[in-house]
């Protein structure tokens, strides 16, 4: 009865909200606005979006580019104009928009209009965790509705491999066309990342011959009658023994970078004792995770999608999972078929991938003695053939030129 309430509530904002953007159809289309957003507008300027959008400015100057916001203290290169995320100003711009990007979904009740083309870039490709109807029970009734409604206003979603077109039909709730060119975010992790490093540590005034390693654990989030809540973390791994660890087998001094989400940024503090003495770097309040990622020489998570990310340019990843049957039993269900076995070969959930064969390339810890051993045992040589292997496998789509295929793609339909 809860949740029977709680969707009529919604569905009668969801037409307060349509009636808005009705009203703002007297307003003609500005053929040359791109409206943005990103994480329901708790993002800034990062993720796929801000890759794509940095591509079509360098091509053309005059694209208006507006971005929907919570915080409005974000900072924004001076081309882009940050707009609160709010109803009115919703309405007022998105149908206004000739074209609209997002990495999320639309809240429940946004319409389009005719001549108007929306990109969905999503924030995860290949990845752990089971999303849409995959999830089952789990997948509630209000997130079901706000999925169908904003997928069926999609043109493209943009993606990076046969893996997600297999996919996305039943995890997006999406029934249309792909752009299988690959993550725009991740082109920053193509070719040689010398100069990404470099920045990087510059700006924290650490060594440039310094290794560092990003610690990167999901998101997570439930569902109470279909409202949701953030979950807060505890983390079992032993930051110190990492570093040592990491130190002992790759050489180099050994700094930790750690990513949290912004909501669960707090918990980072903890970390910060005189054990790492000042060797930890908090990147979680920094709008985009991929400057940093294509700093880092290895990465360790626990079900990111990041994990891939960070893989294709085969820096050394290592996965840390110490709650596999409680994440499954929470999740619903995961898209590779994780075991509490570290020893065994990770296949991915045929239900999902049928026309996929793939094994999970990367070294499993449930603990931290699983971790040091995984870490000392690993093999370059060895995991660069399995990650080339892995590559084929979910036939990926990752040659740096991404944002630049996107970028054509909005080109057309700004012309049409």
């Amino acid at each position: 009865m809860r949740e029977a309430n709680y969707i009529r509530y919604r569905k009668i904002k969801a037409f307060g909200n349509k009636l808005c953007f009705l009203l703002c159809r007297i307003f003609p289309i500005n053929r040359s606005r791109i409206s943005v957003c990103t994480f329901e507008g708790k993002g800034g300027f990062g993720c796929n979006p801000k890759y794509i959008v940095t591509e079509l400015h360098k091509r053309n100057p005059e694209y208006e580019f507006v971005w929907f916001v919570n915080d409005m203290s974000k900072q924004f290169p001076d081309y882009v104009k940050k707009v609160p995320n709010t109803t009115w100003s919703r309405a007022y711009y998105l149908t206004t928009s000739k074209i609209w990007i997002d990495n999320y979904r639309k809240p429940y009740g946004t319409c389009k209009r005719k001549g108007q083309y929306y990109i969905n870039t999503w924030h995860a490709t290949i990845g752990f965790k089971s999303i849409g109807l995959w999830r089952g029970a789990a997948f509630s009734k209000m997130a079901y509705l706000v999925s169908k409604n904003d997928s069926d206003m999609i043109d493209k979603v943009v993606i990076d491999s046969k893996w997600c077109e297999e996919m996305y039909p039943k995890g997006m709730v999406y029934g249309g066309t792909y752009l299988n060119v690959g993550a725009p975010r991740c082109d920053i992790l193509y070719g040689d990342r010398t100069g990404w490093k470099n920045k990087f540590r510059e700006k924290r005034n650490i060594p440039l011959d310094a290794k560092i390693v990003m610690f990167a654990p999901t998101f997570r989030e439930s569902a109470d009658s279909g409202k949701r809540s953030v979950f807060s973390e505890v983390w079992s791994i032993d930051f110190p023994l990492l570093l040592n660890n990491l130190e002992k087998k790759f050489g180099g001094e050994w700094y930790l970078c750690v990513r949290v989400h912004p909501q669960l940024a707090a918990g980072v503090e903890e970390y910060k004792n005189t054990q790492l003495n000042g060797k930890v770097i908090d990147a979680s309040q920094e709008d985009d995770m991929y400057e940093a990622l294509a700093a880092m020489d290895a990465f360790v998570s626990d079900y990111s999608s990041a994990i891939m990310d960070a893989s294709y340019c085969h820096m050394p990843v290592f996965i840390y999972a110490d709650d596999i049957e409680k994440y499954l039993q929470d999740r619903g269900s995961l898209l590779w078929n994780l075991t509490i076995n570290s020893e065994d070969e990770v296949e991915n959930n045929k239900l999902m991938t049928p026309g996929i064969n793939a094994i999970l390339p990367y070294p499993i810890a449930q603990n931290n003695d699983e971790l040091e051993r995984r870490i000392m045992e690993f093999d370059q040589e060895r995991y660069d053939s399995a990650m080339k292997k892995f590559e084929r496998d979910v036939q990926l789509v990752f040659d740096g030129k991404a944002s630049y295929k996107t970028a054509d793609q909005i080109e057309k339909y700004m012309e049409m």
